[in-house]
């Protein structure tokens, strides 16, 4: 029976994640969430590994304004936490997935960005990311894989579509910004890839190294928005487009983070579907409950 330790297992992703691998009969399943790992304690870190065959790394600081104001701190859990696991996994022989983003890129491209796109973060976040993907490759050359999503959405926690449906009941208009665009991504078919690339791992039919894991196609938050609130029955001409400069943050964001999906085929693997087929799969889907279902 293959051992799979979840890091991150309270979060959004890995709350989907645990959830996709509890329906495998031939998985032995440890969920670690904050409470039961902290990834920055290199000895805690040792101990919660062994005896795993793979590690599936969602834990992170997702605060992104917050790690403009405590750099130290967030590269300490999505840089350093990450080295402790790849060490972890070096030792034991274990392989590691580590979940990454786009705001590794410098987000000023106008073309999908390949897997071996150089690296040019622009705010405090994607360093710290960046730093915990150099490890991985550092430390697991041959069983390391790190897979970029962006745009997450999903039951589980605090998320962007979420939060247009929860402002509908609050306001008669909302502002939008229209001048960035990526990939909305469904949490849960990100699970399910991450699962089918454990596998692939595991069998060696997927080679280490970065892959991109987001939905085909693209779209703006403003697109976006209308999307979400079209599926919700609600009158999408409620959302009104505007520019990021409109609302600074204190964390630059990336203009442009689309990316390009080439390296699944090679592990005889798909990638994901279109952004707007997966998010109408959202909408219907009945379980898990999702919060931005509206009554």
């Amino acid at each position: 029976m293959t051992r799979v330790l979840v890091t991150g297992a309270g979060g959004m992703l890995g709350r989907d994640l645990v959830t996709v691998l509890h329906a495998r009969s031939d998985l032995k399943v440890t969920a670690a969430g904050r409470a039961d790992l902290d990834v920055t304690d290199p000895t805690a870190v040792r101990t919660a590994v062994a005896e795993h065959d793979i590690v599936i790394n969602t834990a992170a600081w997702t605060n992104v304004d917050g790690a403009e104001a405590d750099e130290a701190a967030a590269t300490a859990v999505n840089g350093h936490g990450v080295a402790n696991l790849a060490s972890a996994c070096a030792t034991s022989g274990a392989r590691l997935i580590q979940v990454s983003t786009d705001y590794v890129l410098a987000g000023d491209a106008r073309v999908p960005y390949p897997e071996d796109a150089p690296t040019a973060p622009v705010n405090a976040y994607g360093r710290g990311k960046l730093v915990g993907e150099q490890a991985v490759a550092r430390l697991l050359p041959d069983t390391g894989y790190v897979v970029r999503t962006a745009w997450l959405y999903g039951a589980h926690g605090p998320n962007f579509v979420a939060t247009m449906l929860r402002l509908a009941t609050q306001r008669e208009h909302i502002d939008v910004v229209d001048d960035q665009h990526g990939q909305p991504t469904w949490s849960y078919r990100l699970a399910e890839q991450l699962v089918a690339l454990a596998d692939a791992a595991l069998d060696e039919r997927a080679a280490a190294g970065i892959y991109h894991s987001t939905c085909a196609g693209q779209t703006t938050w403003y697109g976006l928005a209308r999307a979400a609130f079209t599926l919700a029955g609600l009158d999408p001409d409620r959302i009104r487009p505007t520019t990021s400069d409109r609302y600074p943050r204190p964390a630059p964001r990336p203009a442009y983070s689309v990316l390009a999906h080439s390296r699944w085929a090679a592990a005889g693997l798909p990638s994901l579907p279109d952004w707007h087929a997966t998010l109408v799969d959202a909408f219907d889907s009945p379980a898990p409950p999702a919060p931005w279902k509206v009554a």
